[in-house]
């Protein structure tokens, strides 16, 4: 319902070519013997938009009598409009119609609309050009021209595809079939990321396997999560178990990510050199249902040329990116047995800037975050002596000594940790990780994060309910756990915030994320 006491709402409510080329329709109740009066009333062709205002400020003019208009008497999409003195009601009709209620058709040179795709049809003064009148002109959408809009404009003309990507022409768009490990709307961002196997972004309970070799009368466990690219030391990849018939290992990337290759490598044990000669790859986006990557147009599994030795890597990109959060490798040829480290590259899913990967560690166990860059609310003295103070230059990813991580010197949430990264920088996440002080087991079990550009107001990284973010952090000294930010924190200064904790506050940790 409009209430004409405000001339502004005749406006928003009514469409300008209503008044230009339709009709406003009068309803009268009139006494018992009386006959109906009924005006319709039809704007002349000269008649301009102010003097539509001030017709209806007049109208604003009267009283309202009833709310005629609870129950909509008009038709065909019609807004009812009360407030007319006597009349009760009127009804401004939409394109194409007229009446008093709106329920009879109309005609006009844009009833109905001529103009193709979408194009918006405007009537204007009659215009001889030859021997063709033009009545109205059609107002085209892009990529689309012609009197009528009929005509689509092949928007591949201009070779907008990048990069070797195939374009296709669409209605009024166009679409890239970008080459592996290309992406982006025009194929103008390498998705080849190092996905952290080998950097530690990815860390050990993200990779699984169906089993795991003991070598040495069980004392070397040869586990899945050893299987990083050039991983060092006699035990250094993971090796399925003999007697596993269809071996496998995974990694759960804990969000659904673009994957367009792998790196694999091989491994020596005990002096002799194992790999996998030939694998498949499956993928999930849940963990539950796999599907296993097919030869491009083909419905067979594609089987992907493995290492020929221990040392040299070898890397497959995919034809087709994978979307998936778990990717599985699925040994088919391995050489004495099934021995793996690996990489993964991609990107993010959703690529946002030029950066098409954003998951690199920033530098807190590279030291690439130098000490000054890091400071504290407090930190604690284990027995009140200097030398096992446990500064935040301290909280640094697997650091090892007496005094490895930061601690504060109180248990309290109003205690924080600080990185400044010296300019803005794009977060995607953060690993954290306890320690030992003096044999008692400590950690972080719950923590927030807040972040900000100026050191001074602060921001706190929020649930999709508004309220702030609980991230589970770990459940015991040394195990590494991964959080992710989503969506990305842009920020300069990020601090962690603990908020549950186990004995006393204890924090290693590394940022991931990328420049802005």
């Amino acid at each position: 319902m409009i209430d004409l006491n405000d001339q502004a709402s005749i406006y928003r409510s009514s469409p300008r070519q209503r008044y230009a080329e339709g009709s406003a329709s009068f309803r009268t109740n009139n006494p018992p013997g009386q006959s109906k009066a009924k005006t319709n009333m039809k704007r002349p062709g000269n008649v301009t938009p102010a003097y539509v205002g001030t017709f209806a400020l007049l109208l604003c003019l009267h009283s309202v009598t009833a709310d005629y208009c609870k129950v909509n008497h008009c038709y065909n999409g019609a807004t009812c409009v009360t407030g007319v003195g006597e009349e009760p009601f009127i009804c401004i009709c939409a394109d194409g119609f007229g009446g008093d209620t709106c329920n009879l058709t109309e005609t006009g040179p844009c009833s109905p609309n001529p103009c193709k795709n979408d194009g918006s049809c405007e009537v204007i003064a009659p215009t001889r050009r030859g021997d063709v009148f033009n009545e109205y002109i059609c107002k085209c959408q892009p990529g689309f021209k012609g009197v009528h809009c009929q005509i689509n404009v092949n928007d591949c003309e201009k070779q907008p595809c990048k990069n070797g990507g195939q374009c296709r022409d669409l209605d009024g768009d166009y679409s890239c079939q970008c080459p592996s490990p290309y992406v982006g709307k025009q194929c103008q961002l390498r998705c080849v990321s190092l996905l952290g196997m080998e950097g530690g972004a990815i860390v050990e309970s993200q990779i699984s396997a169906s089993s795991v070799h003991y070598g040495i009368l069980g004392l070397q466990r040869w586990g899945p999560e050893l299987a990083r690219l050039n991983n060092q030391g006699i035990v250094n990849a993971w090796t399925s178990a003999a007697h596993d018939k269809n071996p496998w290992i995974e990694i759960n990337m804990q969000k659904i990510m673009r994957l367009t290759g792998i790196i694999t490598q091989g491994a020596s044990r005990l002096g002799t050199a194992e790999y996998i000669k030939a694998f498949k790859v499956a993928s999930s986006l849940d963990g539950n249902s796999y599907i296993t990557y097919k030869v491009d147009g083909q419905q067979r599994d594609k089987v992907f040329v493995g290492n020929i030795d221990n040392d040299r890597t070898k890397t497959n990109l995919f034809d087709v990116p994978i979307v998936a959060q778990y990717i599985r490798i699925i040994p088919v040829v391995c050489r004495r047995a099934c021995t793996l480290r690996m990489e993964l590259l991609g990107c993010e899913l959703h690529v946002y800037s030029n950066m098409a990967g954003c998951s690199e560690p920033l530098g807190m166990k590279s030291r690439f975050i130098s000490d000054g860059q890091l400071s504290a609310s407090s930190s604690y003295r284990t027995w009140g002596i200097d030398t096992f103070t446990w500064h935040p230059q301290f909280a640094r990813l697997d650091k090892v000594g007496k005094t490895n991580a930061w601690s504060p010197a109180y248990n309290n949430r109003s205690e924080w940790i600080q990185v400044d990264l010296e300019k803005t920088k794009r977060l995607t996440g953060i690993i954290t990780q306890g320690a030992k002080d003096f044999g008692v087991v400590q950690f972080v079990s719950v923590f927030k994060v807040a972040y900000s550009n100026d050191g001074e107001s602060w921001s706190t990284v929020k649930e999709n309910t508004g309220n702030d973010k609980l991230f589970q952090g770990n459940t015991d000294n040394n195990t590494h756990k991964k959080n992710v930010f989503e969506p990305p924190v842009y920020a300069r200064y990020v601090r962690v915030i603990p908020w549950e904790w186990h004995e006393r506050i204890t924090l290693r940790m590394e940022l991931l994320g990328c420049d802005d």
